[in-house]
């Protein structure tokens, strides 16, 4: 069944460290879908296809501090690269209840690389699923280089936090 992903009530957290202070970039918008079937209990019937596909305007992250978010545009290279994106290939059980190890590929600045790592997914309602999860990621992985703004150096490895609701049409 497919399940489109509500922009406006599923939302990104990037958290990244540096020299001065810590950073915290968020957002809603993420955009995308996922393919998956559920059993009577909620669970994620693991032996179906399951896919899906997500993408996140760039423009939208916002940390509150606008020389940042400037400097984090121009690294990126907004122009070139509007969106992060991430397919899901594959899920697996993850030994806990309700978590399962997740298998994509994430791309970021035009560089596309393999990722694996848990997320909770469950049922809501009957026409509602939530997915959740974090992972790391060192940015100079994906071609980019930490912001450096005048004392401010940003440590390369970021955390990436997402919560997503996914429901089916009416």
């Amino acid at each position: 069944m497919r399940y489109t992903i509500d922009p406006e009530r599923s939302r990104v957290w990037i958290e990244a460290t540096s020299s001065l202070h810590p950073i915290h970039t968020g957002t809603a918008g993420l955009e995308g879908f996922v393919d998956l079937e559920l059993d009577p209990s909620g669970r994620v019937d693991l032996r179906a296809a399951v896919t899906g596909e997500l993408s996140l305007p760039v423009r939208r992250l916002t940390s509150g501090h606008p020389l940042e978010d400037r400097e984090l545009l121009k690294r990126i290279d907004v122009r070139r690269h509007p969106t992060i994106d991430g397919v899901l290939q594959a899920l697996e059980p993850s030994g806990e209840e309700g978590s399962y190890l997740v298998s994509g590929v994430v791309s970021f600045r035009g560089v596309s690389r393999p990722h694996r790592d848990t997320m909770t997914i469950g049922a809501l309602d009957d026409r509602t699923v939530t997915l959740a999860g974090s992972s790391r990621f060192d940015v100079r992985h994906f071609g980019m280089e930490p912001p450096r703004v005048l004392l401010l150096r940003v440590d390369p490895e970021v955390r990436v936090r997402v919560e997503i609701l996914a429901t089916t049409p009416d």
